[in-house]
């Protein structure tokens, strides 16, 4: 076997499921599960249509580099969100079932094992793809430290010298997961310098960019390489998905896009991996690109849910409104005398609704977990039965307070 097999970290829907062995939640309440970022609207009826009209596609062998069609739509959608106007089809998109593999399967292809101590800079807290891209692809993980207080930004200009020496690949997620936060422009001017003296490849995960609460979209990594004049977008890919999007987590379809030199290693990479997108699965993913209804309406939804649910939540623990994504990143007050974990299990048992614990999507660094005393809320559901896991939450802190 693989040895590297041996430092993964188990997946945090694992552990929570260690942390709750034993507990009997209260039957007096229905069950409801926001832990899991999973979208729970429903799939558009275009898409389903779109699929299902186009059966005959498994009848054929998909191509890895796509159809012109799907490539076209995908340019199509970056000009008209982005301002790409320079985006070319045929040599700086490649389709990708899920943002997911992708950027597991490119650090598999970018990482050089066979130079000293190899590194991969990712955020902390982050999405543990990442770890896992890293430490399978030989390097190490290097966890760049988030707080509140810097709005939960990384601070690359504090990264040490001999750090960006020994870096191959930045992982940069915007909006993030778990916080929420968006990448200002300054910090890709300072990103892009340091790849530019360094040589390191970044990869920007934006699959939650289409979900947003303020009067601008969130800016991307291609755009922000555009307004910089870095019209090749040289040393960076964006990695998007249509599962949060769209509603479609169980087509499994996205892209990568960016630097055409990036572009044509990954695409003979993933010739032999063996992951092309299903001809029908392609049909669903033009149909979904080309139509912008359903993601406003999409918004719309979680702009409601958030709406009614933040400010209820906020008088009880340390939370705010996010930039995008679909979670609430929410500090517990330190009078509860509950850590992240212990709060999460007595939810559970008590009133019967499942958070995840922050601390399981962090990493101690020098003896601090940034995670630590967070959970995150993903408001995935309905909205009645996103309110009423908020109010669960008041009545169970309220119990805590006079406890």
């Amino acid at each position: 076997m693989n040895p590297d097999l041996a430092a993964l970290h188990p997946y945090p829907f694992e552990k929570l499921r260690q942390l709750f062995a034993g507990v009997t939640p209260n039957p007096n309440y229905a069950p409801i599960n926001l832990s899991i970022g999973e979208p729970k609207h429903p799939t558009p009826a275009l898409i389903k249509a779109a699929l299902t009209d186009h059966l005959n596609g498994l009848a054929s062998y998909p191509t890895t580099l796509g159809s012109d069609a799907l490539r076209s739509a995908i340019a199509a959608w970056l000009r008209r969100r982005y301002g790409l106007v320079d985006i070319n089809p045929a040599t700086q998109i490649l389709p990708v079932n899920g943002s997911r593999e992708a950027l597991f399967s490119f650090a598999q292809c970018v990482l050089d094992r066979q130079q000293p101590a190899p590194l991969v800079l990712c955020p902390n807290p982050f999405y543990q793809i990442y770890e896992g891209a890293a430490l399978l692809g030989g390097a190490q993980p290097y966890y760049l430290q988030t707080t509140a207080a810097q709005g939960w930004r990384v601070d690359y200009a504090s990264i040490p010298e001999e750090i960006w020496q020994r870096t191959q690949l930045v992982f940069v997620c915007s909006p993030g997961n778990p916080t929420g936060a968006v990448m200002p422009l300054d910090d890709w001017a300072l990103l892009f310098n340091k790849a530019d003296q360094y040589g390191f490849v970044i990869a920007a995960d934006e699959c939650y960019s289409e979900i947003y609460f303020r009067a601008d979209a969130p800016l991307g990594g291609l755009q922000a390489a555009q307004q910089l004049g870095r019209h090749d977008y040289r040393q960076l890919l964006m990695f998007t998905s249509l599962s949060k999007r769209s509603n479609v987590p169980g087509l499994r379809s996205g892209f990568v896009a960016g630097d055409a030199n990036l572009i044509k290693p990954y695409l003979l990479y993933r010739t032999y991996h063996g992951c092309a997108m299903s001809p029908t699965v392609q049909a669903a993913s033009i149909a979904a690109w080309n139509d912008e209804t359903h993601v406003i309406d999409n918004r719309e939804q979680y702009r409601k849910k958030f709406s009614a649910v933040t400010p209820r939540l906020a008088e009880v623990l340390n939370v705010q409104l996010p930039d995008a994504a679909f979670y609430l990143w929410a500090g517990l007050p330190a009078q509860f005398g509950l850590d992240d974990t212990q709060f999460a299990r007595q939810l559970l048992e008590q009133y019967n609704v499942t958070v995840l614990p922050g601390s399981y999507l962090a990493r101690d660094v020098n003896g601090t977990n940034p995670g630590q005393n967070y959970i995150r809320i993903a408001l995935v559901a309905e909205a009645t039965e996103c309110e009423t896991a908020a109010e669960r939450i008041v009545d169970f802190i309220k119990t805590l307070k006079t406890s």
